[in-house]
């Protein structure tokens, strides 16, 4: 019983020490800048040392992109695609010969709409990313973003 006890603990506290090491945090808006028209930013503030990889990677590249998949809505007129802002590096891995897009410090995605129709809608979906810093990668993770145009 003493042994199921150190291996439960054991793992709340790797469980609550997992949940703290959250090297990306991202906030979600919009802007509006003109009828029905909206800017949409995606921001991802990355903890020094971090770093996530852009939404396309070299052929050699072994890092996961970051990936976008905007739920459909037809209210909404997308102008291009979600494009990145920010100071891109091109990492180079020695060891591997491998090459990465990332981002260090901070990237905002960012995205033009208009609604068809004066209405109250979302733009919504998810983002699914990795993130590295100089000795370990994290599992991809997958969150929800919801943004509402009014």
């Amino acid at each position: 019983m003493k042994n199921w006890l150190i291996l439960f603990a054991g793992l709340l506290v790797g469980q609550l020490s997992w949940s703290q090491l959250q090297p990306v945090v991202w906030t979600f808006g919009a802007k509006k800048t003109a009828d029905r028209t909206y800017e949409i930013e995606i921001k991802a503030t990355i903890k020094p040392g971090w770093h996530l990889f852009s939404q396309t990677q070299p052929a050699d590249a072994i890092a996961l992109p970051t990936l976008f998949v905007v739920n459909p809505n037809p209210l909404l007129l997308r102008k291009g695609s979600l494009r990145e802002v920010g100071k891109l590096e091109k990492y180079k891995d020695k060891t591997l010969g491998v090459t990465a897009y990332q981002y260090a410090d901070q990237v905002r995605f960012v995205q033009t709409v208009t609604l068809k129709a004066k209405a109250k809608t979302l733009f919504a979906g998810t983002v699914e990313f990795q993130t590295c810093d100089d000795e370990k990668c994290l599992p991809p993770q997958k969150i929800n973003f919801s943004i509402p145009l009014q």
